[in-house]
Formats: C-alpha cells, sequence, structure tokens
C-alpha cells in the first residue's frame, strides 16, 4: 500500500457543519461559524483581534498595508519559504532583504538581521518553519531598536509557542494557514490575520472589507458605511469558517496525534543521525512545537534525490520543501541577499520531508523508517 505525503485532515463534523451554514441562509464572511472560530483564536493565543481570511496570503498582503508598506521600502525575512511571504510586501513595491538561516532549525538567523537594517528597513518578517519558533526575543529587540514593525509567517504554527507565547501573537502582527497541508484546515485554503498591536484594529477591519467601514456599520458605530481605505476582499466565508470549526474542536487531540507521529520518526532514525548517516531537527528548548513537519537531511543534493527515488519505488511519498526564493528569478528582481548564503541553500538541498498526517498510523511510520534504514544500509 502507498503512503502519500499528506492527507487533509478530517474530523467527521464537517459535513454537519457546513451544511447547518448552508441551511443558516449565511454563507458570506462573519456569519455565526466566523465568530465563534475568532472567540477560539482570541481566547487560545490570545490576541487583541483576528480576522479570518481567505487565505494566508491574504492575511500577509492586509499585514503588509497595515504596515504601510510603501515602494522602496525594504523587508527583511528568509529566503528559505514559501513565496507568498515575499509576495506580500513585493506588491507594495518593497525590496526583500534575504537573512540566511539557521541550520537545525532553518528558522531565520536572529544574530544576522540587525546587519540588514538599513535606513529603508520598515519591517523583519520572521518565519517559523515546520512549527517551531524564531528566536522572538532577539528579533523583537532589534525590531524596538530601529522602530520596525514585527509580522510573524506563523502559516505552520497553530499551537506552537516560544517561551510560552503562542507563534502568531508575539509580534505586531501575525498569520496562520488553514490550507489542506496544514495541521488545521478550513477546507483546503483559508487563513488568519492575528492583530496583537491595538492600532492596527480599526483599519485591519477596514482593509479585509475592500476598503469601507462596514464593520462597523454592523455594530451599529456609524449610520451607514462608504469607501474610507484601500482594502480588499479579504473575508473567507461563513462554509470555510464552518469547516475550520470542526477542526478547532479537536485541535488538541489533532495536535497531539502528530506530535506522537513526530516523536516516533525522531527516535526511529536517531541511531542513523548518531552514526552520522543523516541529521534531524532540532526543537530550541524555548520552544514547544506541533509536529507539522518531520523532515531529515542528507548529505548533499544528490544523496537526498536518490533517497527521494528509492522511497518513491517503495510507495513512500517523501518531497523536498522551498527552492531558495533569492535564487529565483523573481527574488533576484525584486530583493537580495544580506550577507553570506552559509546554510539556506545548503540546507534547502539536502531536507527532506516524511509523510505526516493526522490519521497516519505507527505501522505506516515504522515502514518508512525501515525503508529509510535499509537504503542507509
Amino acid at each position: 500500500m502507498n503512503i502519500p505525503f499528506n492527507n487533509p485532515p478530517h474530523t467527521g463534523k464537517e459535513e454537519q457543519y457546513v451544511l447547518s451554514a448552508i441551511h443558516g441562509h449565511r454563507l458570506a464572511g462573519d456569519g455565526n461559524y466566523t465568530q465563534r472560530c475568532h472567540g477560539w483564536f482570541e481566547r487560545q493565543l490570545p490576541a487583541q483581534r483576528v480576522l479570518m481570511t481567505p487565505s494566508c496570503t491574504s492575511a500577509l498582503e492586509m499585514a503588509a498595508i497595515l504596515a504601510d508598506i510603501q515602494a522602496g521600502d525594504e523587508v527583511i525575512m528568509p529566503s528559505f519559504t514559501f513565496v507568498s511571504t515575499a509576495n506580500a510586501f513585493v506588491l507594495r513595491g518593497a525590496r526583500i532583504v534575504f537573512v540566511d538561516v539557521c541550520p537545525d532549525t532553518m528558522n531565520i538567523d536572529a544574530s544576522k538581521i540587525e546587519a540588514a537594517v538599513t535606513d529603508k528597513t520598515r519591517a523583519i518578517v520572521p518565519v517559523h518553519y515546520a512549527g517551531v519558533g524564531c528566536n522572538m526575543e532577539a528579533i523583537l529587540s532589534v525590531a524596538e531598536r530601529y522602530g520596525l514593525v514585527v509580522i510573524e509567517d506563523a502559516a505552520q504554527g497553530i499551537l506552537s509557542s516560544y517561551k510560552g507565547q503562542s507563534l502568531g501573537s508575539i509580534g505586531h502582527l501575525g498569520t496562520l494557514s488553514f490550507h489542506e497541508t496544514k495541521n488545521i484546515s478550513s477546507g483546503g485554503e483559508g487563513g488568519l490575520l492575528i492583530v496583537n498591536d491595538s492600532r492596527f484594529i480599526e483599519r485591519a477591519e477596514i482593509i479585509r472589507e475592500k476598503g469601507t467601514n462596514r464593520s462597523q456599520f454592523i455594530r451599529g458605530e456609524v449610520d451607514k458605511y462608504s469607501w474610507v481605505d484601500v482594502g480588499g476582499s479579504h473575508l473567507a466565508s461563513d462554509l470555510q469558517a464552518a469547516y475550520l470549526w470542526a477542526q478547532l474542536e479537536e485541535a488538541e487531540e489533532i495536535t497531539q496525534y502528530r506530535l506522537a507521529v513526530w516523536q516516533r520518526y525522531y527516535d526511529g532514525l536517531l541511531a542513523l543521525t548518531n552514526s552520522g548517516k543523516l541529521r534531524l531537527p532540532r526543537v530550541p528548548s524555548s520552544c514547544q512545537h506541533n509536529g507539522h513537519i518531520f523532515y531529515l537531511k542528507a548529505h548533499s543534493l544528490s544523496e537526498r534525490e536518490t533517497l527521494r527515488q528509492y522511497l518513491a519505488t517503495q510507495g513512500i511519498q517523501a518531497t523536498f520543501h522551498y527552492p531558495p526564493l533569492h535564487s529565483s528569478l523573481a527574488g533576484q528582481r525584486y530583493g537580495y541577499f544580506s550577507g553570506y548564503d552559509l546554510y539556506t541553500t545548503s540546507g534547502s538541498e539536502c531536507l527532506l520531508r516524511l509523510p505526516l498526517w493526522y490519521g497516519i498510523t505507527f505501522e505506516e511510520v515504522d515502514r518508512v523508517i525501515e525503508q529509510v534504514e535499509l537504503f542507509y544500509r
């Protein structure tokens, strides 16, 4: 039997809640299920305000507007990330400044950020890879010294934390993803904007509602609504929220299951690490992760590809991850790398993600481990 890399999470109540939303005659955004989801996140994170969006990309684009990114501004982020992280700011005219990552976590190296700051820098965008928190203490310290906005790309970080604080709730703004590859999904696509700084709350609602003050009108704060600012269509439908609500009810169970799978991989492959055959990820003691990704690192690109192809012949779908953005055509056009690329490219070329989802069996995990061992034997 083949083992796919991912299966979207499913709890069994999604159909019931989606049908309930349909029969409730409110399919657009900010309906009953959206309000339930908002309440859950505002309590769980906690956050001053959260807003569901159609995708994490959409939430990042809102964050770029809220940070008042203008043409010619610079935004610091890792090159090892999904294109949406950069695109959101390039759309505002920003130039992206890429900084190297730490080899053990693939997160932005906080010690390299200050050297990348110029008089054009406006924001820092840490990306919490695999749900493992960046060194937010150091990042916030740099941001405070230079008056920069910190926007956490916590797409992979639901129910993860750094020094006891939920990822996405530490910077001025944060974002989460509910794509079908994430721990929790809202039916394939979906995202969340997290507002931790009160000065952004009112404008976030306006930007999300096409640049109108419709949210204030609905609450009875104004007698009519009109166009007052730039904005876009950034509301998730209540159908997405209904699907998400079914998963939020089981979020803790899903997380614990994934953590158990992650630990089984780690324990099963540790001997290969100790013998120098491969490298495994490290979770700093300051972080509580969520079992989002389990990856190993081979010693070279060719070794990784040979391992990936071998696993495919055994019916196991393993996959690499992001090619570095600074090496892409658009990355070269819209940004530059600050300092030296010591670990970004080499880490990307050696990294291989193993199958992990809510519902994968320990027998399937053990089969993957066995085949990796056979390959290195």
